[in-house]
Formats: structure tokens, C-alpha cells, sequence
């Protein structure tokens, strides 16, 4: 799969194609019917399937300090559109003066200069262009002059997560928020995911005899409420059952908030400047400040008991 940073990685000839456009954060299963969709008209119509996407978030430009929490990265999110399926992935930088751009010079500059669209497939509230002043109504006007077709995918899915609302984006991020991870894992379509670099901390979990990694996670990511959690942690192409703890080590009056993984039952780990990542399976317990550190050792080895029960659990489903 092609992934293109900007309109200038875009190949000389590059020919027609069918065209989604949005953030996706996440690329939940909203997202998919869209992108699904996407990839199946372009089989048909014998020309690729793009994703265009933006970095940094929209947000971020037009109103500084409201970045929202990310449910993944970009590469993260082109690992899982290629996964659909998709044949280029498109990430333009969104600047001031990018977010300047009209809905009609952005379906001219993009949309029709650059990648030749046939198709262009997008759920009923797409908006586009400065002030978000164009949506599938006026792109699909816009659609006879430059000869390409326009597509409405209505996305709305839901389920139990969230009380039955719909499944959106800013829903996962609530749920994330919360310690929800099972109720965002179903809108995900799969557990949600933190990651980034192994570094050094107090080292006090080796010392207790539970050394996690502990993950310098990406600016913005979204992090599940503070407590313990069953999952995975991935490193080095090796998906190993974990005991998760997020929050600021209240036991030992810590401050900074922390993402920790413990590998069970591994010995000799060594992850220290490794990029991993880590999936939240299910929330076993708040987190908890105890009375003594025996009482605290207590705890943590029934709290991997019940991680390897929830993830032995999760296999056999």
C-alpha cells in the first residue's frame, strides 16, 4: 500500500480513483463500512481505492489546545486500512492556510488535480473546506463538472457499548476514558491500543518482583481511566499476556501518569528503547493505594491470577 505525506508524494500519472476522506481516528466499524465500501467500488470500477486523512487533527488548527485524544496513530491507522484493503493512503498536512481553502478549491486542488477522482464515497455528515461550509450535498453538485461520482455510506452501527449510541469516534474516546476498554473494543472491532517506547522508571516493579515495560506513550494518545487491566503487550513481532497498570503509582506517591505493562510468567525481558504497544483486553480494578507494600503484593498477584484467567477466557471465546 502506498502512504503518501503531502499532494507532492503523490505519483506523476497518477490516474483515476475512488476517494474517502476523513480523520478516521481509530478506523472503527463505522469507518470500515465506509472504507469497505471504498476498496469494493474501486475493484469494480478497476481503478485504486484512496484514504485521504489529515495531520495534525483539524481540531488543533482552527482552535489551538482542542487536539482530542487519539485512538491511533497515523501509521497505525494505514496498517489497518491496508488490512481492508486499501491501495493508497493520502495524509495531508492540515495548516492555517490549508484550513483557508474553500470547498470548491479543495475538491479542485485535491480531489480533482491530484488524485483524479471517479468515485468519492463518504457518510451523510462529511464536512470539508474552510468553516466545514461543504458537505455530500454540494460535493455531489460539484460531481457532474469534474466528472466523478458521489456515494453516501450511512455508517450508523451500534450496539451495547455506550448505552446503544451510536458508534462514533468521540463514543471510543469517552468509553477509553472511562476504563470502558470492552465496550470500545466493540466499536473498535478489536481491543484498543497504546503505544510507544520502552523507558526507565522507579524500577520499583522489578524490585517487587513484577518488572513491567513501562511505555512512553505517543503525544495525544488516548489512555484508558486509571486501574489494572488484562491485555497484550506486543514487542518484537511476540504478543505476550499482560497485567496492565495505568495511573500515578499512588503507593508510592507518585505523580506522573504511567502506562505498565508486565509480561506474564516472562523472565529477562529486556524492551528498554524498544517501540511496543499494548491492547487493553478488560478492566479488572480501580487503582488503589494500600496499607502496607505486603498488602500491595498481595493484591498484584491476584491481579495477574485474574489477567490470565480474562485473557485465558477471551481465547476460547
Amino acid at each position: 500500500m502506498h502512504c503518501w505525506r503531502g499532494l507532492e508524494d503523490i505519483p506523476e500519472g497518477w490516474g483515476r480513483s475512488v476517494v474517502t476522506i476523513g480523520s478516521y481516528d481509530g478506523v472503527h466499524r463505522g469507518h470500515q463500512l465506509i472504507i469497505g465500501r471504498a476498496v469494493e467500488r474501486a475493484r469494480e470500477l478497476g481503478v485504486p481505492s484512496v484514504v485521504v486523512t489529515f495531520d495534525p487533527h483539524p481540531s488543533e488548527v482552527v482552535r489551538p489546545g482542542t487536539h482530542p485524544p487519539l485512538l491511533a496513530p497515523h501509521q497505525r491507522r494505514a496498517e489497518l486500512m491496508a488490512g481492508l484493503g486499501v491501495d493508497a493512503v493520502l495524509i495531508l498536512p492540515f495548516t492555517a492556510e490549508f484550513s483557508q481553502l474553500s470547498p470548491a478549491d479543495f475538491v479542485a486542488k485535491v480531489l480533482v488535480d491530484q488524485l483524479h477522482a471517479k468515485l468519492v464515497i463518504e457518510g451523510p455528515n462529511f464536512r470539508f473546506g474552510h468553516r466545514a461550509a461543504g458537505n455530500v450535498a454540494y460535493l455531489a453538485e460539484l460531481g457532474p463538472a469534474y466528472d466523478f461520482d458521489v456515494e453516501v455510506i450511512d455508517l450508523h452501527v451500534s450496539g451495547e457499548a455506550g448505552g446503544g449510541e451510536p458508534f462514533s469516534s468521540t463514543l471510543t474516546r469517552r468509553l477509553v476514558a472511562e476504563g470502558d476498554v470492552e465496550g470500545a473494543a466493540e466499536i473498535l472491532g478489536r481491543p484498543h491500543r497504546v503505544e510507544g517506547v520502552v523507558v526507565r522508571g522507579a524500577q520499583r516493579g522489578r524490585a517487587l518482583g513484577f518488572p513491567t515495560a513501562n511505555v512512553e506513550t505517543l503525544p495525544h494518545t488516548a489512555i484508558p481511566a486509571d486501574g489494572v487491566y488484562a491485555g497484550w503487550l506486543n514487542a518484537q513481532g511476540e504478543t505476550m499476556p499482560a497485567a496492565i497498570s495505568v495511573g500515578t503509582n499512588p503507593q508510592f506517591d507518585g505523580v506522573e501518569r504511567t502506562v505498565e505493562a508486565y509480561a506474564i510468567d516472562r523472565v529477562g525481558l529486556d524492551l528498554y528503547g524498544l517501540h511496543v504497544s499494548v491492547d487493553f483486553l478488560a478492566y479488572v480494578r480501580g487503582m488503589l493505594k494500600f496499607d502496607t507494600v505486603d498488602d500491595l503484593l498481595v493484591a498484584m498477584a491476584a491481579d495477574v491470577k485474574r489477567c490470565g484467567e480474562l485473557i485465558e477466557a477471551y481465547g476460547r471465546d
